[in-house]
């Protein structure tokens, strides 16, 4: 067993990114892994919940992001009815990561989520568990809240991280639980932990990229840290080009093309202006 003190040692930096865009810049900035998360589905699709996405645009997202990484590893989100029917379903949907240049794949639960695990394991497939708040059992934003703030349930959750470990997984993503709890789990586990909101005492954080950078809107869990007032700076960017553009001081002429003077009046004469 680990001891809490062991957890500080290198801490693993996780950021999500849907494209290569952003993929590409959490790479520069030097993050670890790369998740392409399905949070995707709220925060850059519009829908209202992640339940929503299909396996077909995560991919699509996935392929994008695989674009604008170089140093870091990516891992692929299964989204939700992508893997929990058989361990058949899991396998095919996990070959279907691998092959757009994953190099791990993440799946939310555990108990029968065990086997699915270790059906992926055996192909050859790098798996990331995630136990906590699980986002896609949630069907309203009232199913997001803190797990394991009973004592029994902070017990069943030690229990789904062992059995997660067991069936083979290399990482493990914790969400939403006391600290305490967190803790706990991550000094019995012989893999990296990863919180988000899930306290200090783990291995490593993962953050959304648009929490992170203050893009979004509405309700804010706790354990979100703005690093970037993003959304005023950009809409504030926008507002700033509609302003000159209605005002006709955008483009200036420092930014327009212009013909060679013998060039442009032979383009007047052949419009026969001149």
């Amino acid at each position: 067993m680990r001891t809490s003190s062991d957890t500080a040692i290198g801490r693993i930096v996780m950021v999500t990114a849907y494209d290569a865009l952003s993929a590409r810049i959490a790479d520069e900035a030097g993050a670890d892994y790369i998740l392409v998360g399905d949070s995707a589905a709220t925060t850059v699709l519009g829908y209202q919940n992640t339940r929503d996405v299909s396996q077909a645009e995560m991919l699509m997202l996935t392929r994008a992001a695989r674009r604008g990484v170089r140093k870091a590893r990516l891992i692929g989100d299964l989204p939700f009815g992508s893997y929990e029917t058989s361990d058949a379903q899991a396998v095919s949907t996990a070959r279907a990561y691998r092959d757009v240049g994953c190099e791990l794949v993440k799946l939310e639960g555990a108990g029968t989520m065990c086997e699915r695990v270790r059906a992926i394991v055996q192909e050859g497939i790098v798996v990331v568990g995630h136990i906590g708040l699980l986002p896609q059992q949630a069907r309203t934003p009232a199913d997001l809240r803190a797990q394991g703030r009973v004592a029994a349930d902070a017990l069943a959750l030690i229990a789904d991280a062992q059995g997660l470990a067991e069936a083979g997984v290399s990482m493990l993503v914790i969400e939403a639980v006391p600290s305490a709890v967190a803790r706990e789990i991550a000094v019995r586990s012989a893999v990296p932990v990863i919180g988000i909101g899930a306290g200090a005492a783990v291995d490593g954080q993962v953050l959304v990229y648009t929490d992170l950078l203050g893009l979004g809107e509405g309700h804010v869990p706790r354990f979100v840290r703005h690093y970037l007032n993003g959304r005023e700076l950009w809409r504030g960017a926008i507002s700033a080009f509609a302003s000159d553009v209605r005002s006709g001081s955008y483009p200036a002429a420092e930014e327009q093309y212009g013909l060679p003077e013998s060039e442009l009046q032979e383009f007047l004469r052949l419009l026969g202006r001149n």
